[in-house]
């Protein structure tokens, strides 16, 4: 079955950095676009990244370009989410999701285009 364990998280500094990882298994990893998302207490699900299939394209939120980088790794069924100049409202719990559909883009920055979840790692930014 297809599983997404997320890890990396943990409480940081505001300016500090953390690497997540989205290790992945149960289906053909390199044929599906990939995102992350966060949710912050009382707050909805907010898009940050997709990587394509490929890795050839990158999508990021306003609020996170510059600072954070997607990236992923097919011959180790891995996703990660480098986060640089970390802030306090970047405080969440940050999930990876994998596409609908291979080789799509459909509904890249929106929930509805992911169809499995990973269980989400926590990301606390102290001022």
């Amino acid at each position: 079955q297809v599983q997404l364990v997320e890890s990396g998280g943990g409480l940081v500094q505001a300016g500090g950095s953390l690497r997540l990882s989205c290790a992945t298994s149960g289906f053909t990893f390199g044929s599906y676009t990939m995102g992350w998302f966060r949710q912050a207490p009382e707050k909805e699900r907010e898009f940050i990244a997709a990587i394509t299939w490929s890795g050839s394209s990158t999508y990021y939120a306003d609020s996170v370009k510059g600072r954070f980088t997607i990236s992923r790794d097919n011959a180790k069924n891995t996703v990660y989410l480098q986060m640089d100049s970390l802030k306090p409202e970047d405080t969440a719990v940050y999930y990876c999701a994998r596409a609908q559909l291979m080789y799509s883009l459909v509904r890249a920055r929106d929930a509805e285009g992911y169809g499995f979840w990973g269980q989400g790692t926590q990301v606390t930014v102290s001022s």
